[in-house]
């Protein structure tokens, strides 16, 4: 731990400048352009580390190539989102994108660059991914987010205004309302410190939310298991809309093994030639879109999906084996690695792969300096809806966001900050009407349930009664982990099913919303785009919300 949050006990409410809770590429970015004024304080659920930043294999789009333009990056952009990106958002995130990688270059991260271009000062080497019509992807091999995140935690590490908590739950938000901000100031948050079994109260003049998507509400899922949607439930407790949750991009391809767990197959693979194949070895994606391989994640997801279960199989192959050994261990290494260690050797056999839940386009709303519906309460990142990804995120656009709404957030919070008082002390976290379970085989059973219904009725492919069995489930879940919250202790574990059954009937409602099948929603029931009208996005607003759980009207 470094910097300046002293914890004395849970009785006394702690005070930091800005507290980020999440420590993926958003939060850490946010917090190095905010350190040299301030003091902040970074939230992580397990280690610093742990992240889906981390995760990210393919890399951060950008226009680099002088066959490239910046309006050929924003018109791939709106057209793989279907109608509802927002244009002055796609612009604003795709001009800043030379700007974020070099900011990146410059805290050390160590990109991979052309070599067989002979220069004396060699280029960036650029990949391409699906939807996109250039080579725009910076990359560090195939290990892009494990190469930033660690070079940015160890930027944070080295600055003394910068305090790093491990092990720290977000409960809920602390907020006020009051005639000048009457949809409330957030004052601060109460944390569960998961190591000590203590929950203390953290103040701060300004909050920010960077934690991540919530995948892990489906039963197969590329994220690690952090992604259970806390922010996204934070905001909806405390009172913020939260917008397009129905848009749950399924990657194409997880290797399918049974040993494996969720491991993602860069879309990058593809990128570079990889043809998806039928088990007896015929191609498919020609059938489904002229792009084939290089069509946007939706398509392909679905075209795997229809596969599977119109021959009854259980995943499909993905071939990169007629490249050559030398030029798939130089561009894959970790893909290449990790297959072997499930005795797959890539360079001369398939790949079983299968899709999985993988990011939410969806998220908290946001304007363009990444303020939401409270005063002083930010959302960076995945958790975040700023009206880049519209129906269908495009590949690689996430990182991007990622650093670009970090930026627009610290120049909004060092414009403001100066004018923000201290808040008051938080009271301390009441625990005297609850005791310790001997029943913890509850959260168990919950847990399991959410995601096999999610994955089993609000999937790839949806539908009416589908959605409204889903929908039913997910009441009765709700109403029991209510129970179960109101009358025992808090464990993290506990959190993150609360959050996740939160997470579960926002998606369900917003696909029951949509009457239309749009990029990653696609609905049996209406198999067509609705464009009789502009379409919208799907604007949920909480209509009765209490700090210990949701009740709808």
């Amino acid at each position: 731990m470094t910097g300046s949050l002293t914890l004395t006990n849970t009785y006394a409410s702690t005070y930091t400048d800005v507290l980020i809770i999440g420590s993926g590429g958003a939060g850490l970015t946010l917090a190095l352009k905010l350190a040299d004024l301030y003091r902040v304080t970074i939230l992580s659920k397990l280690t610093t580390d742990e992240s889906n930043t981390r995760y990210a294999q393919g890399g951060i789009s950008a226009v680099f190539d002088d066959s490239d333009s910046i309006d050929s990056h924003i018109q791939d952009t709106l057209k793989t989102g279907e109608g509802l990106c927002d244009p002055d958002i796609v612009t604003l995130t795709v001009k800043q994108g030379r700007e974020s990688i070099d900011w990146l270059i410059n805290q050390g991260v160590s990109f991979t660059h052309d070599t067989d271009h002979g220069s004396d000062s060699p280029r960036l080497h650029l990949n391409r991914e699906g939807g996109h019509t250039h080579r725009r992807i910076v990359h560090a091999a195939d290990a892009t987010g494990q190469s930033v995140i660690s070079t940015l935690i160890e930027r944070a590490q080295e600055h003394a205004n910068i305090t790093l908590l491990e092990h720290y739950n977000a409960i809920d938000l602390v907020t006020v309302k009051s005639r000048q901000f009457p949809k409330g100031q957030v004052t601060g948050a109460y944390a569960l410190d998961s190591q000590n079994n203590t929950v203390i109260p953290i103040s701060a003049r300004v909050v920010v939310l960077a934690t991540g998507g919530a995948n892990k509400v489906y039963l197969y899922t590329s994220n690690p298991d952090i992604a259970t949607g806390d922010g996204l439930s934070l905001a909806w407790r405390a009172g913020c809309r939260i917008a397009n949750m129905e848009f749950m991009q399924f990657h194409p391809t997880c290797l399918y093994h049974p040993d494996a767990r969720s491991f993602l197959i860069s879309e990058a693979i593809r990128g570079e030639g990889a043809k998806l194949l039928l088990p007896n070895g015929d191609p498919f994606m020609h059938l489904f879109d002229q792009r084939e391989e290089l069509a946007p994640r939706d398509i392909v997801a679905r075209a795997i999906d229809h596969q599977i279960k119109k021959y009854g199989i259980d995943f499909v192959y993905l071939d990169i084996s007629h490249k050559s050994p030398a030029f798939i261990k130089r561009h894959f290494p970790n893909i290449y690695q990790q297959c072997l260690k499930f005795n797959i050797d890539i360079t001369t056999q398939k790949i079983p792969v299968v899709p999985a839940a993988h990011y939410t386009c969806g998220g908290i709303v946001t304007d363009s300096t990444s303020k939401t519906d409270i005063s002083g309460l930010y959302a960076i990142g995945e958790v975040a809806c700023t009206g880049l990804h519209g129906a269908n995120r495009m590949a690689s656009n996430s990182l991007l966001e990622c650093f670009v709404f970090a930026n627009q957030a610290a120049e909004s919070i060092l414009r403001e900050l100066p004018n923000k008082t201290i808040p008051k002390t938080i009271p301390p976290w009441d625990e005297s009407q609850v005791a310790k379970s001997n029943e913890e085989v509850v959260i168990a059973h919950n847990w399991d349930e959410i995601r096999r219904v999610m994955w089993d009725y609000v999937g790839i492919v949806r539908s009416d009664k589908r959605l409204s069995r889903a929908h039913e489930r997910i009441n009765l879940l709700k109403a029991e982990i209510h129970e179960y919250y109101s009358d025992f202790t808090i464990t993290s574990d506990l959190l993150e099913l609360r959050n996740l059954v939160i997470v579960a009937e926002l998606i369900i409602l917003s696909a029951q919303q949509r009457k239309e099948s749009r990029g990653l929603h696609y609905n049996q029931d209406y198999p067509e785009q609705d464009n009789r009208t502009p379409p919208q996005n799907t604007i949920l607003s909480p209509k009765h919300y209490a700090s210990a759980f949701i009740k709808n009207d």
